[in-house]
């Protein structure tokens, strides 16, 4: 469109992100870019909705995406979507679970089990959980879309321990009761360190007579924003349609891919786009190896501080127990056990909490950034010497 421009040639070099970290993962999540959490503690607010209509929006840009229904007690998705075979099944090679399928996208649910809906309890139901997550054939996926259950318990913190989550959308409604239950998640996934990228407020308005109406009040979403410092909110309208696709066994972005829902959930999907790769691009960054300062440099996402480690001084405050003693609480390495000119192989994020570091000798440190940031700093780091020319 500007006039001094005749030609363009545009060159497409983006690739798709690949697993950042993979050693410590079950074999099944080993080829999953990013694995999203839906979630909003409670019941009745539209996660299942939202969880589904991403994973479609996000397809329809190109990406692979499977969804994880992660309620035991009452799974949404048989309901919400209709795969021709609605029954999972079992490699008998690899002991595996084979998802099913709908349009293009994987699905897992307790649902699709043949067994209805679970009768049991909280340990047997994280067990289900992490037996259906980690052993499915997932292949290689852009996007895991996990719905969870209501709740902050079992299965919430099983899944935050096994899954890498990359990051959390959070689901509201205008009630003030809402927010209550919703700022109790937003805290858990803070403790758990997976950053919330978005909130959407569900049932928020409708128009009638040339008017908008806000039956249910308003604030709730901007409040969990504000409070917590999420940076993007999506309003989605009362719409019998919307209610009505999920019934129907076809997502809403599916059913009207133009309509007023499905730009909506297209702004979700850009933003869920674009700050997974921002979190990925922090994680990949924060801590890494300067050979020529000899030194590790940490910059821990969210974070303004950054400085220097000696790498001696990282590998002698290993907290394994390979190192110290579990009932004594005494260090196993010696001083002198460690070199003190000692360099790391390989430092690779391990989520959003910690990287793996790989020693000359083999050892594996597992370091999360609360502890690097208590250990002793390097004050005076040399700088790289420059060579003119």
């Amino acid at each position: 469109m500007l006039p001094w421009v005749k030609k363009v040639n545009v060159t497409m070099s983006a690739q798709p992100a690949r697993p950042v970290f993979t050693g410590l993962l079950p074999p099944g999540l080993r080829t999953i870019s990013n694995i999203v959490a839906v979630s909003s503690c409670k019941g009745g607010v539209g996660k299942s909705t939202v969880a589904v209509n991403l994973a479609y929006t996000l397809a329809d840009m190109g990406a692979r995406v499977g969804i994880f229904d992660a309620d035991v007690y009452g799974p949404s998705l048989p309901t919400m979507v209709s795969p021709q075979y609605r029954l999972l099944e079992m490699n008998p090679e690899t002991k595996t679970i084979i998802p099913t399928e709908y349009l293009g996208i994987k699905l897992v649910s307790f649902g699709f089990s043949g067994q209805g809906r679970a009768i049991m309890r909280g340990p047997m139901v994280s067990g289900v959980i992490n037996q259906l997550l980690t052993t499915a054939e997932w292949g290689e996926l852009d996007y895991l879309i996990i719905d969870m259950p209501p709740g902050t318990g079992d299965i919430h913190l099983t899944l935050c321990q096994v899954v890498p989550l990359t990051a959390a959308v959070i689901v509201t409604t205008p009630q003030k009761l809402s927010f209550i239950d919703v700022a109790k998640g937003v805290r858990m996934f803070s403790k758990l360190k997976v950053p919330c990228v978005a909130v959407v407020e569900n049932m928020c308005h409708f128009d009638a007579d040339g008017k908008r109406y806000y039956p249910f009040g308003r604030g709730s979403g901007s409040q969990v924003v504000q409070q917590f410092g999420i940076p993007h909110l999506f309003e989605l309208p009362i719409r019998p349609t919307l209610s009505a696709s999920g019934d129907g066994g076809m997502p809403e972005v599916v059913a009207d891919p133009q309509g007023e829902v499905a730009k909506i959930f297209q702004d979700l999907g850009v933003c869920v786009v674009q700050q997974c790769a921002k979190i990925r691009q922090q994680v990949s960054t924060a801590v890494t190896y300067d050979k020529s300062l000899k030194a590790i440099k940490v910059k821990v996402p969210d974070s303004e501080e950054e400085f220097f480690l000696h790498p001696a001084t990282v590998r002698r405050n290993d907290r394994s127990a390979q190192s110290v003693d579990e009932w004594t609480g005494e260090q196993k390495l010696q001083y002198g056990d460690i070199p003190e000119d000692i360099e790391p192989e390989e430092i690779r994020p391990m989520g959003n909490y910690a990287v793996s570091i790989t020693w000359p000798d083999g050892f594996s440190q597992i370091a999360p950034y609360d502890q690097l940031q208590t250990i002793e700093r390097l004050v005076d780091v040399p700088q790289p010497t420059s060579i003119q020319a």
